[in-house]
């Protein structure tokens, strides 16, 4: 490391890539709410809602790159949880105009946000099946390992990215325009699944079975191993 750039940081460690990956569980744990209609023509509208979110993008993750040097590095993930933020509520609006947003759930919101960054991490999670996506339901552990092989995309993305807080104004116009070509790519991705069919994997349910009468235990009530027993009165007790 030469002595012109001795305080600059070589890699990401550990510890901001741990960051990385619990800010991606606690980003996509819940949907955000959308007050976009079901459009008529959904497609023209979410280029719309794209257009409009890149412009947002660009405009934070620029503002964000402008302190020059260490002081840089402190925004990178203040920066990306701001620009999933509004990448977010731009497919969470893109669900509404098409009118599936009660579709929309963790598994999709991952899709969107990440397939095109990490697509491999996915591998587990989506099956394409022709032209339709089958979504598995994810478990915590599920969910954990997906945003971890995520995050070390987005972290050895960061470097990059950081690397341009030592050059103020010229690197906010970097981090700007990357901002809003990666919205839409985002943009892309949301409008394809929700143009197209999707499918969620359902959990399997317990079977029911119907209630039969013992003579002297009552009525067992039995849902899949798990039985309720419910005592038969003649008399209400004196």
């Amino acid at each position: 490391m030469t002595e012109g750039n001795k305080q600059l940081p070589a890699v990401i460690g550990a510890d901001e890539h741990s960051r990385i990956t619990q800010a991606i569980l606690d980003f996509v744990s819940q949907i955000p709410h959308s007050k976009v209609d079901t459009s008529s023509d959904p497609e023209a509208e979410a280029r719309k809602l794209a257009n409009r979110a890149a412009q947002r993008a660009a405009l934070t993750a620029g503002s964000l790159a402008l302190p020059p040097g260490p002081l840089g590095w402190l925004t990178v993930l203040p920066e990306l949880i701001a620009i999933w933020k509004i990448q977010a509520q731009m497919v969470s609006d893109i669900a509404a105009a098409y009118g599936k947003h009660p579709a929309l759930g963790r598994e999709q919101m991952l899709w969107c946000l990440f397939r095109h960054t990490a697509a491999q991490a996915f591998r587990d999670l989506v099956v394409r099946m022709g032209d339709r996506l089958l979504f598995r339901r994810m478990s915590y552990a599920v969910a954990e390992r997906v945003a971890k092989r995520i995050g070390v995309k987005v972290t050895q993305r960061t470097v990059g990215k950081g690397l341009s807080r030592w050059l103020p104004v010229v690197g906010a116009l970097g981090v700007g325009a990357y901002a809003y070509y990666d919205t839409g790519q985002v943009a892309s991705t949301a409008i394809a699944m929700f143009g197209g069919d999707f499918d969620t994997e359902v959990d399997e349910a317990p079977t029911a079975v119907l209630p039969k009468e013992h003579p002297k235990r009552g009525v067992v009530h039995t849902v899949g191993r798990v039985a309720r027993k419910v005592v038969k009165r003649e008399h209400p007790p004196k």
